[in-house]
């Protein structure tokens, strides 16, 4: 809606997958989590934390493409709080809707039986009743380092004689070890089961479990099974955490900047395509002909996916404008060589095309190499410029190679008629 005044009037695609802009040009939702480290090893809670942060990203940003800033920090005085992690979702300015986004990521936890008949500190009241208030009837169960934090997956599986939902957990190789441990020193105990505080299984461990694997089971129905498989495959989390604060943020830059790179894409686009014209004359219209359909590709992508855009987004659009123009140029010049050794129009394109392919291939493959190592490696920032980058690689070589191709395909079987080799010879061959 900001880049179009008449968004409204315009066709219901367009309505419902408009385009989406970061928290620097559009604005978005500002949430704040605590952080209860209180029952882990000072020597882990940093680890901790990094992983609460890369679970609660990747839970709010599935598949990569709508640029959240997760970052912990350490808290304030005045929350009394020792560690905080901040979340900014771009574009969501309704504060239910950024809560439900993060949702309920489930607290895995694991936990082995405690020292039995331990003393109990309990109130007897003025009547002579004693008060078990504040009594915890599941004190028996104590701690471990095995939570959520090395989960690797969980399935939904059927029990074969119960025909019963069961959750198998399958942990990782760290985890793999503290449930082999656990299980080791604790047979014929119970290890119980707590998700979100609250104790759902405490199976007796018969045998030492080696494979990493547990079970899950209860009184679930298959709908409860397939939500808690989904919740834990998202990320359960190594710490619980309580929701502090929410408020709505602005955009960081503004529409100032919204609006100068939204020109500085126009402009580009423009004076690239006056150039392949004046330059290249036929052949350079067919190229802007195939660099507006590549664009309109482009931008249908950015909205179908959707697609968050930042300013860097922008940059990396405004790139592969360049890489699918580079590709053209290439096979126009190729095709350029092909009529100075005097062949026709029609042998010339096909041969400049196969020339100019290596070139092209080579070019466009460093490119995507480069934009996907930006994308592993890189933050929320750098991921959507090599997001945007990586995509416009891709459809170049399908605007350059099939549009341009089959555009100049169609002119050379015109024939070698005066006016089509005029255009051809008084663009190309000079």
């Amino acid at each position: 809606p900001k880049l179009n005044k008449y968004f409204n009037a315009e066709l219901s695609f367009l309505k419902n997958h408009p385009v989406r802009l970061g928290l620097d040009l559009s604005g978005g939702s500002h949430l704040v989590y605590n952080a209860d480290v209180s029952g882990v090893p000072s020597d882990q809670i940093a680890d901790s934390m990094d992983a609460l942060r890369d679970i609660i990203e990747r839970r709010v940003n599935l598949f990569g493409v709508s640029e959240p800033v997760v970052q912990v920090q350490k808290g304030s005085f005045v929350s009394g709080s020792g560690e905080q992690l901040i979340v900014d979702l771009p574009g969501v300015t309704d504060l239910k809707q950024a809560k439900e986004m993060i949702g309920q990521t489930p607290l895995l936890e694991f936990k082995i039986e405690g020292p039995r008949n331990q003393p109990t500190n309990v109130k007897v009241g003025a009547d002579g009743k004693i008060d078990l208030g504040n009594i915890n009837l599941e004190a028996q169960f104590v701690n471990t380092e095995l939570t959520g934090r090395y989960l690797k997956k969980a399935l939904l599986e059927f029990d074969p004689n119960t025909r019963e939902p069961t959750v198998n957990l399958q942990f990782d190789d760290t985890g793999t070890k503290l449930f082999s441990q656990i299980t080791k020193d604790n047979i014929g105990k119970s290890v119980a089961i707590y998700l979100d505080g609250a104790i759902i299984s405490a199976p007796v461990v018969r045998e030492e479990i080696p494979n990493g694997q547990a079970v899950i089971s209860g009184s679930f129905t298959p709908t409860e099974a397939k939500t808690l498989v989904g919740r834990l495959n998202s990320g359960a989390l190594p710490v619980p955490i309580t929701l502090l604060s929410t408020q709505t943020i602005g955009a960081t830059l503004g529409d100032k900047a919204l609006q100068a790179g939204v020109m500085a894409a126009i402009m580009g686009f423009l004076l690239v395509a006056l150039f392949l014209i004046l330059w290249y004359r036929l052949p350079g219209l067919v190229a802007v002909l195939s660099l507006c359909i590549f664009i309109v590709i482009i931008l249908s992508l950015f909205k179908l996916l959707p697609v968050t855009l930042t300013a860097a987004g922008i940059a990396g659009f405004i790139i592969s404008i360049g890489i699918a123009v580079d590709a053209n140029v290439l096979i126009f010049e190729r095709v350029k060589e092909e009529l100075r050794g005097g062949h026709t129009v029609a042998d010339a394109v096909s041969r400049g095309f196969s020339r100019a392919w290596l070139a092209i291939r080579d070019s466009n493959i460093s490119n995507f190499i480069t934009a996907l190592i930006l994308f592993w490696f890189g933050t929320s920032l750098i991921k959507g410029f090599a997001l945007t980058l990586g995509m416009g690689v891709i459809v170049s070589m399908f605007s350059a190679i099939t549009i341009t191709r089959i555009f100049l395909g169609a002119l050379r079987f015109v024939g070698e008629g005066k006016v089509v080799r005029f255009l051809f010879s008084s663009g190309i061959s000079k």
